[in-house]
């Protein structure tokens, strides 16, 4: 049996539907295609139905045009006992050019689920190069991070 991929990209061409009011793809679009991304991978590597748990760290740092080739790289860098951490990237660009910008960046947690709802374990991800495990090392960091975001925000919830 051949091991799930840990990383998946899908491609596409940014649409009209897609544009904003000021003539660039919608951030909300944007969102939506690193959730199809995220998921994508996640159901991939786990086998199982997964849900998003949190999207954290979304940075937008360039305008995607509508007709530009998009390119979302969606990566495992960290499994725990049910959850997934993923690194999703957004390149773009004219599709007539082979040079594509990083416009978006973020990180997800998915959880595998069964069909009561109830999460089940994923296999476990070992990094098996330096950048791999940079990524771990960076997922790590993020975690302690969270907790540190969730206890300020538990009083507002």
């Amino acid at each position: 049996m051949s091991r799930p991929q840990h990383t998946v990209t899908l491609r596409f061409l940014a649409e009209p539907s897609d544009v904003n009011f000021g003539g660039k793809v919608h951030g909300g679009s944007v969102m939506k295609w690193i959730d199809q991304a995220g998921f994508t991978c996640a159901a991939n590597w786990s086998g199982q139905y997964c849900v998003t748990v949190y999207v954290g760290g979304i940075r937008f740092y360039k305008p995607i045009a509508i007709g530009d080739l998009v390119e979302i790289s969606a990566s495992i860098i960290y499994t725990g006992s049910s959850s997934m951490h993923i690194s999703i990237h957004v390149y773009a660009g004219n599709p007539r050019q082979q040079e594509k910008i990083k416009t978006t960046h973020c990180i997800m947690v998915f959880a595998a689920i069964d069909e009561k709802g109830q999460t089940v374990s994923v296999p476990k991800w070992v990094p098996e190069t330096e950048d791999e495990t940079n990524m771990e090392q960076y997922a790590h960091r993020l975690m302690d991070l969270r907790k540190n975001i969730e206890d300020e925000m538990k009083q507002y919830l």
